[in-house]
């Protein structure tokens, strides 16, 4: 049986308690995986695998989390939010304790790559955004997308500084065992998301339509099917760094320490674009931004390959890519919301992260494969850089407009 809550009135309070409580999951579930570059070094050192046994592990991570955000989103859809959100907790806590204790690549790509990567999909934006979507009103959404992403952003500011210290003191190992026990507390938080995609707040006209129309409809819309290819590009980016800057850093002989800074300055500074995300895109057309978003992020990669590469040019690297990095949620997921309603938006955000944890899986992977045939990570960060500008052309000509419905309008 469906979840259910009460119907609520347009005129209802505020759902704090459901902004707060999605926005700490956010935090949870991301602040783990965004600091999964720290246990790179430490554990390979004591297993002796390779940079490409690693990066195989955090590319199927990512690759899961895509496969498994369409899938979840739409039984939490169907089901409601917070049945998604618990089983995220469990299968998250799941996988970071199987890879803690993991004897073989295997083990490791089952644990840190299928596990933890469906324990996100379950418990990552697309599900809380769209619970966002239907508990608040269309005029305040873009700007609530964005504190519910800077919130993620604040994860991986809290994560990375807390992630190397338990290293430091307890050790890689007892380290993931102490985040998969954390991860338990997200099924008991998740219990104000109660409710599924006909129990929100914010009521719409009603548009009869199946799983398969939604689907249908969605793939027949050119501005989605360029959202969708324009996202692969930003998983592509975000994710390559994630799991191999402190690596990088350490091959061109900066101490490791700065890695940890800059990973936090990314999760700092992530919070204040993300939030200005939100902002301007409930006031700017959003293509538009994504746009620039894109072309600010091949610029900031081209002078940091460029310039002389120092601690204090790796900071500012941190601080301007932070601003950029998950600036692209908020517009995106409100882009799906304005084309297509929030009906179906845990499963259509879902179809437009897929491609984003693809191109994740591809920068993660890339950078491991490519590290150990060529000693560098050098082609991985121009082919960034391209698909940066690729990005950038195809968010162009995005509409932003509701999708037409012959059906509804003559209805009203």
């Amino acid at each position: 049986m469906a979840e259910t809550a009460p119907a609520r009135s347009a005129s209802a309070p505020f759902p704090w308690l459901i902004v707060i409580s999605g926005c700490i999951i956010a935090a949870m579930t991301f602040g783990p995986r965004s600091a999964m570059g720290f246990f790179q070094l430490p554990m390979l050192e004591e297993t002796g695998w390779d940079r490409t046994t690693f990066g195989l592990a955090m590319a199927i991570q990512n690759l899961l989390w895509g496969v498994g955000q369409p899938v979840f989103g739409a039984i939490a859809d169907r089901f409601g939010t917070w049945r998604v959100l618990a089983l995220s907790g469990l299968i998250y806590a799941a996988g970071l304790i199987l890879m803690a204790t993991a004897d073989s690549p295997a083990m490791l790509h089952i644990g840190g790559g299928v596990l933890v990567g469906l324990g996100v999909a379950a418990g990552s934006f697309s599900i809380v955004l769209a619970a966002f979507a239907r508990n608040v009103p269309e005029e305040s959404r873009s700007l609530v997308f964005g504190i519910g992403t800077a919130a993620g952003s604040a994860g991986m500011f809290l994560f990375a500084p807390i992630s190397q210290g338990l290293i430091d003191a307890y050790g890689w190992s007892d380290t993931l065992v102490y985040l998969g026990i954390a991860m338990l507390i997200v099924p008991v938080l998740a219990i104000p998301l109660v409710g599924n995609a006909k129990s929100g707040r914010v009521r719409q006209a009603e548009f009869e339509q199946t799983f398969g129309g939604a689907l249908r409809e969605a793939f027949a819309h050119r501005s989605f099917v360029l959202l969708v290819s324009g996202f692969f590009v930003c998983g592509f980016q975000v994710a390559f760094i994630t799991a191999h800057f402190p690596a990088y850093l350490g091959d061109i002989g900066i101490d490791a320490r700065y890695a940890v800074i800059a990973l936090a300055l990314i999760g700092f500074f992530n919070i204040i674009g993300s939030l200005a995300s939100g902002f301007i895109g409930q006031r700017y057309p959003k293509a538009t931004f994504l746009a620039l978003i894109y072309v600010g992020r091949s610029i900031a990669v081209t002078a940091f390959l460029l310039l002389p590469q120092t601690p204090t040019s790796v900071i500012v690297f941190a601080i301007v890519m932070g601003l950029l990095w998950l600036s692209t949620v908020p517009p995106t997921n409100a882009l799906v919301a304005v084309m297509f309603g929030t009906r179906y938006l845990g499963m259509l955000g879902g179809i437009v992260f897929f491609s984003h944890q693809v191109g994740s899986f591809l920068g993660v992977w890339l950078g491991g494969y490519l590290y150990d045939r060529f000693g560098s990570y050098d082609a991985v960060w121009w082919l960034g850089v391209a698909l940066g500008i690729f990005a950038a052309i195809v968010h162009w000509p995005i509409q932003e407009k509701p999708v037409d419905r012959p059906a509804l309008a003559a209805a009203e």
